[in-house]
């Protein structure tokens, strides 16, 4: 094998974790997520509620008809970090290369570590092993020759389960007569389009690999390739200064009319926006509005602006964005920048020589906080810092929604 790759995916996570904190929960349809009678969607589930059909980014409405008796939580978002981070602790450890694909997956190169299929074995059964005996948790494991069939290999078995695909001719055998979904990057969207045509299974793709292509261009040349087991991707390890763009959004519970409202949520939105950016020592070079109207119908804005990384310059520019646009009554907001760049190789701006400038910024940013404090009776005093948390974030937001 040129390469050994493994491919790491906890079961259930976020419900998993809270039935490890809460034993009585075991064996019960858990439903993390929404509550019923909320706006959202279902984040995981237990594989109890999975016989139900309930499934991740159901709509909650729609998971409470067929699981009424269900337990159902909201996410605790800090607590899954904290154990995602000792997780890939664990994982990394193992690995040239670690590929974190979310708090609870992961692409591991193992191939030097290994050097063969026996050697990633052990690797693997010692990753399930002291994931379930330091965490307290389990997951499944794929080994494979390609991060395509990892990834398909750790779904084999679920829960807890491991899987080898050693080479390309045992993936193709595999998946040969399945569903096109079963391949990396067909959702829902694009197998309804091949269905059209009569492409069912992978063998269909096979055999019309050039009808593949014409209807879907790039994607179809992709998924021509890996249905027949060609992949030779690298795991990347994952850098934060790698993203193109740094969003935070948010859902209401019930439609905006008010567009003063939305206005006020933007501030705190750029807030998240600038302590992310910060974080990683980023800024962008312009900024975005999303909105989500209440038929579903989305829209997109973006306006060009040099060296962005203040929270006063994002709510400045969208809020001068959300002027122009529909006024509907609004089911989502979000806000961004893009084209990120790291600090140090920013091009400086007259901004930058003016210390005045940078202090009005500041200045500016808190009259917008205090007038919020005064709107809305609101303590930032000493808990800003909590604002970035989402859970936080979206009670603060309700509220201010409920009081407007």
């Amino acid at each position: 094998m040129d390469q050994i790759i493994i491919h790491v995916d906890m079961d259930a996570f976020f419900a998993s974790v809270e039935v490890r904190d809460n034993p009585q929960l075991r064996g019960k349809p858990l439903i993390i997520g929404s509550l019923p009678g909320e706006r959202g969607v279902v984040a995981t589930c237990s594989y109890e509620a999975r016989k139900y059909g309930v499934h991740s980014a159901m709509n909650i409405k729609e998971a409470y008809r067929l699981c009424p008796n269900g337990i159902y939580m909201h996410p605790n978002l800090d607590k899954y970090k904290a154990v995602s981070a000792k997780l890939h602790d664990i994982w990394n450890t193992y690995a040239s290369a670690a590929e974190t694909i979310a708090l609870d997956e992961a692409y591991l190169d193992v191939t030097k570590q290994a050097g063969d299929l026996e050697g990633a074995r052990k690797i693997a059964h010692e990753i399930k092993k002291r994931t379930r005996e330091e965490v307290g948790l389990t997951c499944s494991v794929g080994v494979a020759y390609s991060k395509t069939a990892a990834k398909t290999a750790s779904e084999e078995k679920k829960p807890d389960g491991y899987f080898e695909i050693p080479t390309a001719e045992d993936f193709v055998n595999l998946i040969i007569d399945r569903d096109v979904r079963v391949l990396y990057t067909v959702g829902e969207m694009t197998a309804q389009k091949l269905h059209i045509y009569g492409i069912h299974t992978v063998r269909d793709i096979q055999e019309k690999k050039d009808l593949v292509i014409r209807l879907l261009g790039k994607q179809g040349q992709w998924i021509s390739k890996i249905a027949f087991g060609i992949d030779s991707r690298k795991v990347k390890p994952y850098r934060p200064q790698d993203a193109k763009s740094i969003s935070r959004e948010v859902t209401f519970q019930e439609d905006v009319t008010d567009y003063e409202l939305l206005k006020d949520v933007l501030v705190l939105l750029a807030l998240c926006v600038e302590h992310r950016a910060r974080r990683y020592a980023l800024h962008g070079n312009g900024v975005t509005l999303k909105l989500t109207y209440a038929d579903m119908k989305g829209i997109s804005r973006s306006r060009s602006i040099p060296a962005c990384d203040s929270a006063f310059m994002i709510f400045r520019e969208a809020a001068k964005m959300l002027e122009q646009v529909e006024k509907r009554p609004v089911r989502l907001i979000g806000a961004g920048i893009y084209n990120l760049a790291p600090e140090e190789g920013r091009q400086f701006t007259i901004a930058d020589f003016l210390t005045d400038e940078k202090d009005r910024r500041d200045r500016e940013m808190k009259k917008l906080l205090d007038a919020l404090q005064k709107k809305y009776h609101l303590d930032f005093a000493g808990h800003m810092d909590q604002i970035f948390q989402a859970d936080v974030l979206h009670k603060t937001i309700e509220y201010m929604r409920k009081h407007a």
